[in-house]
């Protein structure tokens, strides 16, 4: 299911605060949707984000996707573990599978991102 303490875009990005910083992945639906992921690319770190831009792209076996910012801000560390093992994404998308570390700008954009429940929802009206 999808953890109620993160905040979730219509993009299928998460983002959870932790000790101040916002780490950002995607969600379990994305990561169904795009197969077995068999690469990931990441901003460095120091790289500036801006919220709904794209910061890096995700592979499949069945596709590339951009990888949408759901907040704004500085990133600070990103998961090197992807670069040589991407099917953590598939394994443990919201855990081990995270993708950064960002300080954020404006905490409002966290706040007006969606609940689990409002995900939950959302994926709903996609799955008619």
């Amino acid at each position: 299911m999808h953890p109620a303490d993160r905040k979730y875009t219509k993009e299928h990005e998460w983002a959870k605060l932790d000790e101040g910083l916002a780490v950002v992945g995607i969600t379990d639906y994305a990561q169904e949707q795009l197969g077995d992921i068999v690469y990931v690319e990441l901003p460095q770190p120091g790289e500036t984000l801006s919220r709904f831009d794209a910061f890096g792209i995700i592979e499949s076996v069945k596709a590339a996707s951009d990888l949408v910012a759901p907040v704004s801000g500085e990133v600070l560390a990103i998961n090197e573990e992807l670069i040589d093992r991407p099917e953590l994404v598939n394994e443990d998308p919201f855990e081990a599978g995270w993708m950064l570390k960002v300080q954020p700008q404006d905490e409002s954009e966290m706040k007006a991102l969606m609940t689990a429940e409002e995900y939950g929802a959302f994926l709903g009206t996609l799955e008619e």
